[in-house]
């Protein structure tokens, strides 16, 4: 047989590609010099250099939305204010500019005789969602053709009625990114307002006053906070520290590579601001063990590996309401810790053709996105090279487990906020959103908790409750109207809207969807943004189709 050409070391070569890219995402070339390393905030741009692939253009100017308006009265409309009241009205709510200004009884006050009126009879209104783990797209998926436009998310984002995001790494670049958030905050593209964190290069720097210099530096860019995944304990205490005194947010994916010595306790107790996920919850967790009870031939860098045994972590810790356990959900509370546990990226691992064969894949996933979700060992999150019944069984009760202590958090008074991930595993962006919100419900939140963890505890978390979050005079014009009643069901927010049979007519309809999304009193057509995206797909897919020819 031809040199390099057997399936193992076909399989080696994919292998080490893929640490490669891991290496370089989350830090791990530590031995590299420090003047090869890229400028602070600009790793994921030379990643992409290194791999050949070309970073997305800008958004394009908006061409979208009416207003802001000096008056605009949405009126006639039932209330869902995101602090946990219950739905009232019907009330008219008067926004002058980018502000909230009042709330009425529908009727009480005429509006002026240039008032922009927009009838909401029948419908609901709710603060704008925020998604509080969030990325711009990913630099891997670029392996699999041109990465996806940032105007292609963000519609889908508005679409389903996100007005915040919480971009957790900025790796198409601080400096990029930043770019984005600026023209958002002004009304000049159509996008969500930006909270950007900087990946902090993990392992890649080691001192810790090499950590404060490199969050100095992101600092005076314009980063609003540091993303960490991974790296030395000394390093990451530098970095919570130095951010603290700066006044910039901290996340934290807890890095199975480094769990054992840096876990969300303790990364808690340094400072951190919020859990991404549930990595290094479990490990805190842990009563009979120190570390994960990984099987001998257990490879990180072989991503099935990797999720196969995570789905087997929770049954490893302390029992639901143990001594131990009630101890790390305290002192967590304590803390004023945030749980952003981020669901929906994980369902695939429960249920692989469920997420796979979701039915708005046709119209909305970009063409390389679809690629990119299905099993290749050189990309992350596509891993589902031999997925099992026993994974999926494991990972079931995983998500039971899990799902009980972010319940049990929450109705102690701890603070869960909803996040997506999306980009990668089957789940898109906008749609994997929604359903984070139906998994909140099936961890056992009362619809309104989750409404708030979507809406409220988000903007707690990223520091802006005094602007966003809920609607009430004073505050930004952020607010989300559906058609249906989302409190009796979640599906009514999917652009795809839900299907149910009129009886009286037997026939099955479409009902919902969000309507309209106001971002800064700006007022966005949901439908409209959909629709583009939908002849976005298509175009890339006529395209790739010519180019096949």
């Amino acid at each position: 047989m031809a040199s390099g050409n057997s399936e193992a070391e076909r399989t080696g070569r994919a292998l080490s590609s893929l640490l490669g890219i891991l290496s370089l995402l989350i830090g791990g070339a530590a031995a590299a010099a420090e003047s090869q390393r890229p400028e602070p905030g600009e790793e994921g741009p030379a990643l992409a250099a290194s791999y050949g692939v070309r970073i997305a253009d800008p958004a394009p100017d908006r061409s979208e939305g009416e207003g802001p308006f000096d008056e605009l009265v949405v009126s006639n409309v039932m209330l869902i204010n995101g602090e946990g009241a219950p739905p009232m009205g019907p009330v008219d709510i008067r926004v002058s500019g980018s502000r909230i200004m009042r709330i009425d009884s529908a009727g009480a006050v005429e509006p002026g005789a240039e008032a922009r009126v927009l009838d909401g009879t029948g419908m609901y209104a709710l603060p704008g969602f925020v998604d509080a783990h969030a990325h711009i797209g990913t630099i891997g998926q670029g392996l699999t053709g041109p990465l996806t436009p940032p105007e292609y998310i963000f519609k889908l984002w508005l679409g389903h009625g996100i007005t915040t995001v919480r971009e957790v790494g900025a790796g198409m670049g601080l400096s990029w990114t930043l770019a984005l958030k600026k023209r958002s905050a002004a009304g000049d593209i159509t996008a969500p307002r930006l909270v950007v964190h900087s990946m902090f290069p993990g392992s890649a720097i080691t001192d810790p006053e090499d950590a404060r210099d490199w969050v100095r530096r992101v600092n005076r860019k314009g980063a609003d906070g540091v993303k960490l995944r991974g790296g030395r304990g000394e390093a990451l205490e530098a970095v919570m520290d130095e951010t603290q005194k700066l006044g910039m947010g901290t996340s934290h994916h807890h890095d199975q590579t480094a769990v054992y010595k840096v876990n969300a306790l303790t990364s808690a107790r340094m400072g951190l601001d919020s859990m991404e996920h549930w990595y290094g919850l479990p490990e805190a967790l842990f009563e009979d063990r120190t570390i994960q009870d990984y099987p001998p031939d257990y490879n990180y860098s072989d991503e099935q590996w990797r999720f196969g045994q995570a789905g087997r972590l929770w049954q490893q810790a302390a029992a639901p309401g143990s001594d131990h356990w009630n101890a790390v959900r305290d002192e967590l509370l304590a803390l004023d810790f945030t749980l952003v546990p981020t669901f929906t990226i994980y369902e695939a691992n429960r249920d692989v053709a469920r997420a796979r064969d979701a039915e708005w894949h046709a119209d909305y996933t970009w063409p390389g996105l679809k690629r990119f979700f299905l099993p290749d060992p050189r990309l992350h999150g596509s891993y589902h090279f031999d997925w099992t019944t026993a994974d999926e069984v494991a990972w079931r009760e995983n998500f039971r487990l899990w799902m009980q202590f972010v319940n049990d958090y929450k109705n102690q008074g701890g603070r869960v906020a909803a996040g997506s991930d999306a980009g990668f595993i089957f789940k898109l962006f906008g749609f994997g959103y929604i359903r984070e919100l139906e998994m909140l419900q099936e961890a056992g939140f009362h619809p309104l908790e989750v409404i708030q963890a979507a809406t409220l505890n988000g903007a707690e978390l990223v520091g802006l409750e005094d602007e966003v979050g809920s609607i009430v005079p004073g505050k930004r014009a952020d607010i989300v109207l559906v058609t249906e009643n989302p409190v009796r069901n979640f599906k009514v927010l999917y652009g795809t809207g839900h299907m149910k049979l009129d009886r009286e007519a037997g026939e099955l309809v479409r009902v919902g969807g969000v309507s309209y999304t106001i971002k800064d009193g700006i007022v966005f057509d949901a439908r409209a943004l959909l629709a583009d995206v939908r002849a976005m797909v298509r175009e890339e897919a006529a395209r790739e189709a010519a180019d096949a020819e």
